[in-house]
């Protein structure tokens, strides 16, 4: 068992509304085996690191709705977990990028300005 218990953010009742890319534009219902095949698919394998992201991710959507751009969701996300490293230890959990990798594991919509290739990898 990973340390967040993502039990309490299942809402098996929400529908799902899925963009022309493949991402989540509300809350979906979210559960550990759909975040494990995902990951898989990314080549991610997943700690108890990775759900604390991720539970952060669903929980700021929760309370504070869509925000306004990626570049300020790293922000916030490397100001969470700075004393873990902030956005370097980030990208070592997620390399393709904490919003983009982050977003789609945890289920919420990407923010807009996503598709900026600084969100994506290190390089």
């Amino acid at each position: 068992m990973h340390g967040a218990d993502i039990n309490k953010y299942i809402n098996s009742e929400r529908t799902t509304t899925i963009d022309s890319r493949g991402n989540f534009a509300e809350l979906e219902p979210w559960d550990e085996e759909k975040v494990d095949i995902r990951a898989r698919e990314l080549g991610i394998e997943m700690n108890d690191f990775h759900w604390e992201v991720l539970v952060y991710l669903r929980e700021h959507f929760l309370i504070h709705g869509q925000v306004k751009s990626a570049r300020l969701l790293v922000e916030e996300l490397g100001r969470a977990f700075a004393d873990e490293g902030g956005r370097r230890f980030l990208y070592q959990l997620f390399p393709g990028g904490p919003v983009t990798q982050g977003c789609y594991l945890a289920g919420v919509p990407l923010p807009p300005h996503a598709s900026d290739p600084s969100f994506g990898s290190v390089e």
